[in-house]
């Protein structure tokens, strides 16, 4: 006998501005209980202190995850110069101090060897796995962390204030993978001094933006109201689209590939490779996740989101 799902069908991508305070998992848990939705899961991890935007994936969108935890993001943080602590944000503990404060001339003339390419070690309380353990379950325990270098990009690096001496506030667009934490304490190394996150604040991941997101306060005075999602597709907008006919979307809906024999079909694909992954659109929504094969769609994530106005859900 199949196992009855738990949980209501809910399908699309709601943008939560997470408070501090909580972990991730803590945000997704309570979206997930307060729209009593099946499946649910979020796409690039904020730390306890960090506010902004944390994008819940729900229902089907949890199929697409992977695309937005790819895109670029934008963060503002506040260092706090003098410091070093052992969470390298203002949690930990202080494991060593320094009296040099630099002025915004050096802060500024240092900046430029942390945008492009940059190598950095992640911090020791982090979600990178040491041996299948998550290195920041070892360091809580007091074990060793050691952490290789991963090169990650950093496509802007600006200093947007100096409130006063021990503080700066500085502005980072980058792609998946990099640490602000991380960032900070290169940089007061690079300055000749120590430095900690103190505050950070996401304001955009991918396509959506810290001013679209609802806070878990205004989502509980919802009610019974629908929570304002936006599409599965929203996160694909990244990727070549094409349109299929209802027969055709049936076809890929059941695991089957669709032959392209419209000649527009045809000439749209000649500029993607073998193997180009495609957003399957029928009906203004995404139905599949597919490859091109030749002549041939080939589906490899087939998607059912919930149609609009079903189950009162309501999609921006």
């Amino acid at each position: 006998m199949a196992r009855k799902r738990r949980g209501n069908k809910v399908d699309g991508w709601l943008v939560i501005d997470k408070p501090a305070g909580m972990t991730s998992t803590q945000v997704v848990g309570e979206v997930r209980r307060l729209l009593g939705a099946a499946k649910a899961g979020h796409a690039g991890t904020l730390d306890p202190i960090a506010t902004g935007v944390l994008p819940i994936a729900l229902g089907e969108a949890t199929k697409t995850v992977p695309h937005l935890a790819m895109r670029s993001k934008v963060y503002e943080f506040r260092v706090r110069w003098g410091e070093t602590r052992s969470t390298d944000d203002r949690e930990g503990t202080v494991t060593a101090t320094s009296a040099l404060r630099p002025d915004a001339a050096a802060i500024r003339a240092a900046l430029p060897r942390f945008v492009g390419l940059v190598t950095q070690v992640p911090p020791a309380f982090s979600a990178v796995k040491v041996q299948g353990e998550r290195a920041y379950d070892l360091a809580r325990a007091n074990l060793p962390v050691v952490l290789e270098p991963r090169q990650v990009q950093v496509h802007s690096f600006d200093l947007v204030a100096q409130p006063d001496a021990d503080h700066a506030d500085f502005r980072v667009e980058c792609g998946s993978g990099t640490y602000m934490r991380a960032l900070a304490r290169d940089l007061a190394q690079a300055l000749g001094t120590l430095g900690h996150v103190d505050a950070l604040r996401r304001l955009r991941v991918g396509p959506f933006e810290a001013t679209a997101a609802i806070t878990l306060d205004n989502l509980r005075g919802l009610g019974h109201s629908p929570p304002p999602l936006w599409p599965v597709e929203t996160v694909l907008d990244d990727i070549p689209a094409l349109a299929v006919t209802g027969s055709e979307a049936s076809r890929l809906r059941s695991g089957q590939s669709i032959a392209l024999l419209r000649r527009a079909d045809i000439d749209r694909l000649q500029g993607l490779r073998d193997g180009a992954e495609l957003c399957v659109m029928a009906e203004g929504r995404a139905i599949a996740l597919a490859r091109r094969d030749g002549a041939t769609v080939r589906p490899v994530r087939v998607l059912n989101p919930v149609q609009e106005g079903a189950d009162d859900v309501d999609y921006r």
